[in-house]
């Protein structure tokens, strides 16, 4: 492997821990390269090696990136736009990775986008076979009537097949307008808009708020962090790896 180092020295420069540290984990029978328990003496090669610690996935591979952004609203998720409009690589200018978002979320609708070069990740997260959740927080037009969440708990007949909620919340209702929280694991184009239409609230207002175990949390419009490497092992831990 031209490539290859020692495992104790990937580990570290993954930010697992010291040195030290990492010899600790891999003599403790808890660190597994591919699968099978790692040894100390053992070198790998981080570009294309599967490692996990207790468990959960650590990326030890330098070139992958996973962002985090707050797409705000107006701006196309794409790239770059042939029409000429807003689009998020123009928020990313200080990326030099070649880096693609994870999923769709369209220019109305604002709040948290992953970024990433790695593909398997990325296809796994959008398959809707990996049943990845999505959280969303929704504005329509109040007072709203009882039962909408058992509806669309219950399932809601669409122009291209039922869709369901996971789990549907009443945050906050205010005068003409109520606020509430949805779940979903699907990524159907415009399915929240669409299933809020079809109950009678059409939606004023959409924020991503969650995928899966990251959250958008106090991230400022336009803005992008680097996920940690908990968010990352919890990600690969969703869709199974």
């Amino acid at each position: 492997m031209p490539n290859a180092d020692r495992l104790q020295k990937v580990l570290a420069a993954a930010g697992v821990g010291s040195r030290r540290a990492s010899e600790e984990l891999i003599a403790a029978g808890r660190v597994t390269v591919d699968g099978r328990v790692a040894t100390l003496g053992d070198k790998v090669d981080p570009t294309t090696a599967e490692i996990h610690v207790d468990g959960e996935r650590i990326v030890v591979d330098a070139n992958l990136v996973y962002l985090a952004m707050n797409k705000p609203r107006g701006v196309v998720a794409t790239m770059a736009d042939e029409r000429g409009r807003e689009a998020i690589a123009d928020f990313l200018k200080n990326i030099p990775e070649r880096i693609f978002h994870v999923g769709r979320l369209d220019a109305d609708s604002e709040g948290l986008l992953l970024l990433t070069n790695d593909g398997g990740l990325a296809h796994k997260l959008m398959h809707p076979s990996y049943g990845v959740s999505k959280t969303y927080l929704v504005e329509v037009p109040g007072p709203m009537r009882r039962g909408v969440g058992r509806q669309l708990a219950a399932g809601i007949e669409l122009e291209d097949g039922p869709a369901r909620v996971d789990d549907f919340r009443l945050v906050d209702s205010m005068p003409g307008r109520v606020l509430v929280e949805l779940v979903l694991h699907e990524g159907r184009k415009h399915i929240v808009r669409r299933l809020m239409d079809e109950v009678g609230y059409p939606v004023t207002r959409l924020v991503r708020t969650a995928i899966g175990p990251v959250k958008l949390g106090d991230l400022r419009p336009g803005r992008h962090r680097r996920l940690n490497q908990t968010e990352v092992a919890a990600l690969f831990k969703a869709v199974g790896d």
